[in-house]
């Protein structure tokens, strides 16, 4: 596997107080793993305030200066695959992909092949060169929508920086179960589950994360929502919304997979069992181009099968 150079620089907040070092400059470094950060701060490639650190538990103060100069695998043994993809956008230092669902992003030990990954490298193998083949942040393998692939090391960087800054508008849409009466905003850290390790949970321990959400249509038992992220968690959205008790619609994860309201009809109860993954679209996605600093957006309708059913809840549990 070949390595690309890793240089980050940054100064930690105040809410950093009484953090592990690892977990602060997790903050900072949402392209890389806790456990990469801590190999990297074992081996002394982490600086704080200019001192060389070893120790991943040491607590923070906040305000700290972090460099980080360290080298990171990249993806030279994926193989590339002919997979079709959606392209919305392209130059020579992005590509806008509207993924589908069931697409998976990443390869991993249940996907070695067949990925987002994969498909990019077909499109161009100078990918293989950069973090994660370019892909600056993911989606779930069954949300739909649109995500950013860094063609250039610069544009990765760059990209990377405004994730963690919080400057990408990331707009989604989904279908929860449950009536809401208005929008709102959740601030619940999200960390991994105590007890299930496959899932992710609001945990007092957890990272910060927030969700901004509104109404988009009203049914008798189900909400249409336009969903804002602030920040970006693993499951974030669904996490949030299970926490609200208003599960998605679909979800095995988090919510009442082929849940049918008392007295559904039964176009509905079928409109909702031939649904077989969460009702979530990642719709729209705004950024600053990462060289000639123009402000871009996207947008993508959801795909045919989040659209027949948002139509069969239409019809069939009457519009508020």
């Amino acid at each position: 596997m070949s390595k690309q150079a890793y240089h980050r620089e940054f100064t930690l907040t105040a809410e950093a107080i009484g953090q592990r070092l690892d977990q602060a400059i997790a903050e900072h470094c949402d392209d890389v793993s806790r456990s990469k950060l801590q190999e990297w701060i074992k081996k002394q490639r982490v600086t704080v305030d200019g001192a060389v650190v070893t120790k991943a538990r040491q607590k923070v103060m906040g305000g700290e200066h972090v460099e980080i100069a360290a080298e990171l695998e990249v993806a030279g043994e994926w193989e590339a695959q002919p997979i079709d993809l959606d392209i919305v956008f392209q130059d020579e230092s992005l590509i806008i992909v509207n993924k589908p669902a069931g697409l998976v992003v990443h390869p991993a030990a249940g996907n070695p092949d067949g990925t987002l990954v994969n498909a990019l490298l077909h499109l161009d193998g100078e990918l293989k060169h950069l973090p994660r083949a370019g892909i600056v942040h993911r989606l779930d393998k069954e949300t739909s929508g649109l995500l950013v692939v860094a063609r250039t090391l610069e544009a990765h960087t760059k990209l990377v920086e405004q994730l963690q800054q919080r400057s990408f508008e990331r707009e989604y849409q989904c279908i929860v179960h449950g009536q809401m009466v208005s929008g709102g905003t959740v601030e619940q850290p999200i960390g991994r589950h105590p007890s299930n390790r496959i899932q992710m949970a609001v945990v007092p321990n957890g990272k910060e994360a927030i969700t901004h959400y509104r109404l988009r249509d009203k049914f008798n038992h189900f909400t249409h929502l336009r969903v804002n992220l602030e920040t970006g968690r693993t499951h974030q959205i669904r996490v949030h919304m299970a926490y609200l008790k208003y599960p998605l619609v679909g979800d095995p994860l988090y919510g009442k997979h082929n849940f049918t309201p008392s007295g559904a009809s039964e176009p509905l109860k079928q409109g909702i069992r031939a649904f077989r993954r969460q009702a979530l679209h990642a719709r729209k996605l705004g950024l600053t181009h990462p060289v000639s600093g123009e402000m871009m957006s996207w947008e993508v309708a959801p795909p045919e099968d989040y659209e027949a059913l948002l139509a069969v809840i239409a019809e069939h549990d009457g519009a508020i």
